[in-house]
């Protein structure tokens, strides 16, 4: 009798039911994201598009892990259930500078695989085959305060392509890039996530960015909306003028 087989990896890597998050308490309390469900599986290549303060940076950061939602519930079928090896599987590119100060540009890079306890010549190898892929390795010894805001991004973005995840996450990637770098920046981490059989989710104000990939979906007043005919009605994301009626920042 031949042996089983091994188990396949469960198709979700992400999975979120009815999730709110609310910022801060009474009068001053900030509705960021609303009641969204959505699935995101293995493979996928999903851009969130939506106006400023629509909530599209929350909810990814509510996909991450790294916001607890006030309602509703996120699960991650298909990565490892523990708290730290399930974040290690997880890669985020978040909008702002997420740098640390006091390390160069390959201390950076390294630092989820130090702390991983990746073998220090593997590390080594993959921290130079990311800075490759972002065009960045002439920087690996300088400090952050010696780059530009777009270096400085595709350094963020270097380090999560070392770190192999499973699910990729990116808010506004590109955001601080002239087009010929934001589109290198995308043709690297599509290649990247077809290389892992990630799944990728961008959240993004550009459209040519969108475009690049697979679906779309609209986030518009803290609501988050998956469905196809509507996105077909409306395949733009809404101008300024669609959060006038919103109470408070999103974020």
């Amino acid at each position: 009798m031949s042996s089983p087989g091994p188990t396949p990896r469960p198709a979700l890597a992400v999975s979120c039911e009815g999730v709110a998050r609310t910022f801060g308490r009474g009068e001053r309390a900030v509705v960021a994201v609303h009641g969204s469900s959505c699935e995101v599986p293995f493979g996928a290549r999903i851009a969130i598009v939506g106006p400023s303060g629509s909530g599209k940076s929350t909810m990814l950061h509510i996909m991450a892990g790294l916001e607890t939602p006030t309602a509703g519930r996120v699960s991650w079928p298909g990565l490892p259930a523990t708290d730290a090896e399930r974040r290690a599987q997880i890669g985020v590119v978040f909008q702002s500078p997420s740098l640390v100060p006091a390390l160069t540009v390959a201390e950076n890079v390294a630092l989820p695989l130090v702390l991983a306890g990746v073998p220090d010549a593997e590390a080594e190898e993959r921290v130079t085959e990311a800075l490759e892929l972002v065009q960045v390795s002439e920087l690996a010894t300088q400090l952050p305060e010696e780059l530009s805001g777009g270096q400085a991004q595709r350094v963020a973005v270097a380090r999560v392509l070392a770190s192999r995840p499973s699910l990729i996450l990116a808010d506004e990637p590109t955001g601080q890039l002239d087009r010929a770098n934001g589109q290198h920046l995308v043709d690297v981490l599509l290649a990247t996530a077809e290389e892992l059989d990630a799944a990728l989710v961008v959240s993004t104000h550009d459209i040519e960015v969108a475009d690049r990939l697979k679906d779309r979906w609209l986030m518009h007043e803290g609501r988050l909306n998956t469905d196809e005919a509507w996105l077909n009605h409306s395949r733009a994301p809404r101008g300024p003028q669609a959060s006038a009626t919103t109470v408070g920042d999103r974020r």
